[in-house]
């Protein structure tokens, strides 16, 4: 799948989606977890498994001060336990839990409208784009 929004200058979008893989300003990704903000790129912030998250990934992004957080679970949304995101609600920080592929365009719209936001991805248990 492609995403068709304009880039940013500087800002990493996310330009295409497949199986078990995304494009971010055009390059390929494989990592089966990243991080990602408007000017940043963790490949290796988790190994893609939902059941091994830890407080230490959201750690992570609560040193980042965004004003939303997205995590995106692969191919189905799937909620983390309340005590892993309680740091970042304790510090205000909005957090949104969905599918990949929504966290990705989610995170393309807040980006455009100059949102500080970061999203963590899990690749793992990606389905092919039909």
């Amino acid at each position: 799948m492609k995403f068709h929004l304009n880039q940013a200058e500087g800002l990493n979008l996310f330009t295409a989606f497949g199986d078990n893989h995304l494009f971010i300003n055009q390059q390929r990704y494989d990592q089966p977890g990243l991080l990602v903000g408007p000017d940043s790129i963790d490949p290796d912030w988790s190994d893609g498994q939902f059941d091994a998250l830890s407080s230490r990934h959201f750690e992570v992004m609560l040193a980042l001060a965004p004003e939303i957080a997205l995590l995106g679970t692969g191919d189905r949304q799937r909620f983390p336990h309340p005590s892993l995101i309680a740091p970042l609600i304790n510090a205000g920080i909005g957090i949104e839990i969905m599918d990949t592929r929504a966290a990705c365009r989610t995170y393309n719209i807040l980006v455009s409208e100059g949102r500080k936001v970061v999203i963590a991805l899990l690749m793992h248990g990606q389905q092919p784009q039909r």
